[in-house]
């Protein structure tokens, strides 16, 4: 019988453990489908613009069906999402109008409901043919609609970015504040360029990306934030979009994994090539188990669900010793900086030295 760690010991795993399991996972799926209504339907940024409401104020108020919305509160107050009395009405629990009810905040997921509930939900369908043909529906070349979602998953990353982590690396913010160059590899729908503009105003930002469809989204998405006098937008890749030795700073936010093996030595060399010396490289992506122990750690629990979830677009998670051996390759040969922010996303950060 197999035995899993539990406080004060180890603890015989029983059928009925299993069980629960099982059942609590069917539970996940069915939050997430109630979440991807509630966003979709409006139901908890109607939530976050009151104080509290009924089930039938709610569906008057956005035209619903009264009895169905009494379900999904009492469903939602289930999962913990609404707090409630016995007079029925409900209110948002702590936070979740920071992560359900407004898409403008940092922490809102609603974006990662969606790609699964949506486009992870199309993607699995297709898994029983890909499992005995090895197809792929890689990431480029898909809907606008598909290019925004991914946009609103790395929103907070994008944020993390722009406000802290390029920030804080040596002697950047001088190199920015003098007029120095930002490039985004992967640069997708533009949201991350924005953000860089407004963190460093005397900045000049260059977003390259081989996808045609997040391209034509970026080029409006700068024009209308009023920025395009300082973004400069490339459709190519890097090794042919960038001149030598002329950016102070590159990040990749959840690009790396998305590049196919075979041509992620040509980016990072890329990346190193248009460096200036004492310039930074700034990588945020995530890092697969290198082992079966590791892959039921907790910092690697989100990389391993993002290979199964990607699996059909192609995507192959890179372990830690790909990630370094990429870099050092390349021509890094200072410290390599390396941290867990969020569920599980690895922060990279190298020095280009003389």
């Amino acid at each position: 019988m197999s035995k899993q760690s539990v406080a004060g010991g180890i603890k015989e795993i029983t059928a009925d453990d299993q069980v629960s399991r099982i059942f609590a996972w069917r539970r996940g799926f069915n939050a997430m489908h109630l979440i991807d209504l509630g966003v979709r339907l409006g139901l908890f940024r109607m939530f976050a613009e009151t104080s509290g409401a009924t089930p039938a104020q709610v569906a008057q108020a956005l035209k619903l069906h009264t009895p169905y919305v009494e379900t999904w509160c009492t469903t939602a107050y289930s999962f913990g999402l609404l707090e409630g009395g016995e007079d029925r009405s409900f209110r948002l629990a702590p936070y979740i109008d920071q992560i359900l009810g407004n898409p403008g905040h940092p922490r809102y997921l609603g974006g990662y409901v969606r790609l699964g509930t949506e486009f992870a939900t199309e993607d699995h369908r297709y898994c029983l043919e890909a499992f005995r043909t090895g197809g792929t529906v890689p990431f480029q070349g898909r809907s606008e609609a598909f290019a925004e979602v991914i946009a609103e998953t790395t929103a907070g990353l994008q944020v993390l970015s722009a406000r802290k982590l390029l920030p804080e690396l040596p002697g950047l913010q001088e190199r920015l504040d003098s007029g120095g160059s930002i490039l985004e590899v992967g640069c997708g729908t533009g949201r991350h360029l924005i953000q860089l503009t407004k963190a460093f105003p005397q900045a000049r930002c260059v977003g390259v990306d081989i996808d045609p469809t997040s391209m034509k989204a970026a080029n409006a998405a700068v024009r209308e934030a009023g920025v395009a006098q300082r973004v400069s937008l490339i459709e190519a890749d890097i090794a042919t979009a960038v001149a030598e030795d002329s950016i102070d700073a590159v990040v990749m936010i959840e690009v790396l994994h998305e590049i196919e093996p075979k041509f992620r030595q040509e980016v990072i060399d890329g990346c190193y090539r248009v460096l200036h010396s004492g310039g930074w490289l700034l990588i945020i992506d995530e890092t697969y188990p290198g082992t079966l122990a590791e892959s039921r750690m907790q910092e690697f629990l989100f990389p391993v669900q993002t290979g199964f979830e990607e699996l059909t677009w192609g995507n192959v998670v890179p372990v830690r010793e790909e990630q370094e051996s990429l870099l050092r390759n390349a021509g890094f040969g200072g410290d390599i900086g390396r941290s867990i922010v969020g569920e599980g996303f690895t922060v990279l950060s190298v020095q280009k030295h003389p």
